[in-house]
């Protein structure tokens, strides 16, 4: 038995306390402080797409409904690791925050849709997380604003990135996703990991703010229109965390570090 194992079998598997078990209780503290994975979105998907992602160092990410550059941001991690990318939402006070924290991003306040023109904008609050173009969860918004729409291919086609592969896409417009991916040649730029919110709006609730997690159903999610359309384009559902669905595409194959 090497000398190590005898230390072990001798201090720390032993059921009496000694001062060899406190150094190592407290290494082990240490290391797990150190080494805590801090999560910056809503729901850790960012969690998720770290670790997919990890052999990757530089890549491009595609965020509809970005909210905020840090708080709740999926793609943050990315960010941070050297990546860059798109960040859309209808809200002027959240591009201002994107433009101030992440200048080498395009950072463009528009309504994301499956065509081009204006719509109506349900709007709650200046920077709510649920201004939404979708009727059904803005019933009980403040205030009904027509506001300029267009669709990811027009959108990205402006941008520096109009020839680039996107890596990541990740989309949270309060139901009205599907418009979204209507306007998107997902064969084109073909992400290898895509999250997308998914709501039951069916769901009957008093209060629309309450759409919880713990109230989906999985049946719901895999007789959607939305789990329909990414088999037929080539994605596997491979995680469901909170409101989100976590997608990889059958094409994908991982980088070797």
């Amino acid at each position: 038995m090497k000398i190590e194992e005898k230390i072990k079998q001798k201090y720390l598997y032993s059921k009496k306390f000694n001062f060899i078990k406190i150094i190592y209780f407290f290494i082990q503290f240490f290391k797990c402080k150190f080494k805590y994975k801090k999560s910056y979105s809503f729901g850790s998907q960012d969690l998720i797409t770290e670790k997919f992602f990890k052999n990757k160092k530089k890549g491009i990410y595609l965020d509809v409904g970005c909210f905020h550059p840090i708080i709740g941001n999926n793609t943050y991690k990315l960010f941070k690791k050297g990546w860059e990318g798109i960040n859309i939402d209808i809200d002027f006070h959240s591009i201002d925050l994107f433009n101030f924290f992440r200048k080498n991003d395009e950072n463009i306040q528009i309504g994301v849709s499956d065509k081009s023109g204006e719509n109506d904008m349900f709007f709650f609050h200046n920077r709510s997380a649920i201004n939404t173009l979708n009727p059904i969860r803005g019933k009980n918004a403040k205030e009904v604003k027509k506001i300029k729409i267009d669709t990811l291919n027009n959108i990205i086609k402006k941008t520096k990135f109009a020839n680039s592969k996107i890596d990541f896409l990740t989309i949270d417009v309060e139901g009205y996703e599907m418009n979204v991916l209507k306007g998107f040649d997902i064969k084109k730029y073909s992400p290898d990991l895509i999250v997308i919110e998914f709501m039951d709006l069916e769901n009957k609730t008093d209060d629309i703010y309450k759409i919880e997690f713990y109230k989906q159903n999985i049946n719901k999610i895999l007789n959607s229109e939305l789990y329909n359309y990414m088999i037929h384009n080539n994605y596997s559902l491979v995680n469901w965390t909170f409101l989100d669905l976590v997608w990889v595409s059958n094409k994908f194959k991982q980088i070797d570090s």
